[in-house]
């Protein structure tokens, strides 16, 4: 598996977004997958910061917009995901841009 890092080594929760595009938004069938140490049967999954429900899949296939999260036991909670239901957007890569990267945006409607 993959196990992202922090800027102190320790080990931390992410979510990856499929498509791994910024916003996510419903039309695109977005999948989260939370990532992070633990069992699969432990994750948590909280929507709009409330607790939503203990899953055995580590995987997510969003219905709702919403604020999405998840929690692993060892490696705690992840950074929020938004996803929208808005008619029309300006996505750029879900992936970290550093300056001077080339990027593509998708003005979706």
């Amino acid at each position: 598996g993959w196990c992202p890092l922090s800027p102190t080594g320790a080990q931390t929760t992410q979510l990856l977004v499929e498509p791994p595009w910024r916003p996510a938004v419903l039309w695109d069938r977005v999948t989260l997958t939370c990532q992070g140490s633990g069992t699969t049967g432990a994750t948590t999954w909280y929507k709009d910061w409330r607790r939503w429900w203990q899953e055995s899949q580590h995987r997510l296939s969003v219905t709702k917009s919403g604020t999405y999260t998840c929690d692993r036991p060892r490696t705690g909670r992840s950074p929020p995901v938004r996803v929208l239901d808005d008619r029309l957007v300006l996505q750029v890569p879900a992936r970290a841009l550093l300056e001077g990267d080339t990027v593509t945006l998708r003005c979706r409607c």
